[in-house]
């Protein structure tokens, strides 16, 4: 079976994080979202239950996906589920410097497990979590970066 692991902090998860699964399940037989936390961010959403129940809700129209809380290093989660790939999308060659480095250690840690990139589409090349954070936090509108499932949570 070829399981992949989408790891993040997700907050939000956007139309990016979304365009980016949808064109990678037909590569796979499972993706698991894999929420995590990273201490050097503020969340809009406090709790990793609020991000997962509003990842559920997005993409429940899809098939073969799951949604996970972790707390480990991605490729120690990734061995325990028996997944043999890490996917990430790429929006700027800032972006594929920052995540080669990861992947690059990701495969001195363990060889055995390969990091897929996907490239962003073009519409959603400037949408990042960080902005549509700051424009929440600032009371604006996010309705046109965020799927409904995002806002369904956010509004509670």
């Amino acid at each position: 079976m070829k399981r992949a692991v989408f790891p993040g902090s997700f907050d939000p998860f956007t139309n990016g994080h979304l365009n980016i699964l949808s064109r990678a399940i037909p590569l796979f037989d499972e993706i698991i979202i894999a929420i995590g936390t990273n201490t050097s961010k503020k969340y809009m959403m406090a709790t990793l239950e609020l991000r997962a129940e509003a990842i559920r809700r997005s993409t429940a129209h899809l098939e073969r996906i799951k949604v996970m809380e972790y707390n480990a290093l991605t490729v120690d989660l990734c061995h325990s589920l028996e997944a043999g790939y890490i996917l990430r999308g790429l929006r700027t060659s800032t972006d594929f410097e920052y995540e080669k480095n990861i992947a690059q250690m990701n495969a001195f840690l363990a060889a055995d497990i390969q990091t897929v990139f996907l490239i962003s589409s073009p519409e959603h090349t400037p949408l990042t979590s960080t902005i549509v954070r700051e424009i929440y936090l600032n009371a604006g509108d996010i309705s046109a970066f965020v799927p409904p499932g995002v806002l369904e949570v956010l509004k509670r």
